[in-house]
């Protein structure tokens, strides 16, 4: 009986150790196509947690000081939807192609998740 209750208490251990959030983006490329500079281009990536444990986002950044984010700061249960908001404003930039890349950080198993936004900027 003592080894059928440790050989449980081993198993739903296991299970507990096993949860994990898992971060899924509908997307993780945005193409703005062509723009011109003064028109400042923003764009939603949508995500789900498709794990068993809540999901936090613990940090988003950008590549560079002309793109912005913005997250869904709460905690996203299994099953549930956020987003994460860029906004690039290229005024001041070199015109031609862009590519910048956006980091998302967060307690899920796959912690570390790359968005990118893309698009030929020319002068107005």
């Amino acid at each position: 009986m003592k080894k059928l209750l440790t050989l449980a208490a081993v198993a739903l251990f296991s299970l507990a150790a096993s949860a994990q959030a898992v971060i899924k983006f509908d997307k993780t490329t945005h193409n703005f196509g062509t723009f011109p500079e003064a028109q400042v281009q923003k764009v939603d990536f949508t995500f789900t947690n498709t794990g068993d444990k809540t999901l936090i986002i613990q940090q988003v950044f950008t590549s560079c000081g002309c793109t912005a984010s913005e997250y869904t700061k709460t905690e996203i249960k299994p099953g549930e939807k956020g987003t994460v908001t860029v906004t690039f404003n290229g005024k001041g930039q070199s015109t031609g192609s862009v590519k910048k890349v956006i980091t998302v950080r967060s307690n899920a198993s796959n912690s570390i998740v790359r968005l990118y936004i893309e698009g030929n900027m020319v002068k107005k």
